[in-house]
C-alpha cells in the first residue's frame, strides 16, 4: 500500500497480490487516516507501507517532512509487522497532475485535489514496484 500524506489529505493505492498493477484506492481525510487503515486491515492483506519521503532539490528534506515524519513514526509503532518503504516523492503530484491532463480529464476533474493524492500514491507504488 502506497501512503501520499499530506496534511489534510492522504491519497492511497494498492497494488494486486503479484505486485504488477498499481491502482488507486482512495483518498481520506489525515485525521481519518488510522481508523481507515485498521478498517481496511482487517480485510486485506498489506505487507509492506510505501510512504513518501518529502525532499527538496538538493536532497534536503522539505518543509512537509515536519508533519510526514511523525507520521511515518507512528505508523511504524501502530503497525509494527509492516515494513515501510520510503520513497522519494519529488515531482510526484507534478507527475500526477499531468498524468490526469492526458487522461482528457475535464477542468473540474484536474481541480480535484482528493485525485491528484490518490494519483500520486499510486506514481510512488509504480516507482517502489519497478
Amino acid at each position: 500500500m502506497a501512503i501520499d500524506y499530506g496534511h489534510k489529505r492522504v491519497g492511497l493505492a494498492v497494488s494486486d497480490q503479484q505486485r504488477i498493477i498499481a491502482t488507486s484506492l482512495t483518498t481520506v481525510l489525515t485525521k481519518n487516516l488510522f481508523e481507515f487503515l485498521d478498517s481496511y486491515l482487517v480485510n486485506e492483506q498489506v505487507d509492506e507501507f510505501v510512504v513518501g519521503l518529502a525532499k527538496q532539490m538538493d536532497n534536503t528534506l522539505s518543509e512537509s517532512s515536519v508533519y510526514i515524519e511523525p507520521f511515518v513514526e507512528e505508523l511504524a509503532k501502530k503497525y509494527p509487522d509492516k515494513k515501510i518503504i520510503r520513497i522519494d516523492e519529488r515531482f510526484s503530484s507534478k507527475i500526477a497532475t499531468q498524468t490526469i491532463l492526458q487522461s482528457g480529464a475535464k477542468k473540474k476533474q484536474r481541480q480535484n485535489k482528493a485525485l491528484v493524492d490518490t494519483v500520486s500514491a499510486v506514481i510512488l507504488l509504480q516507482s517502489y514496484m519497478k
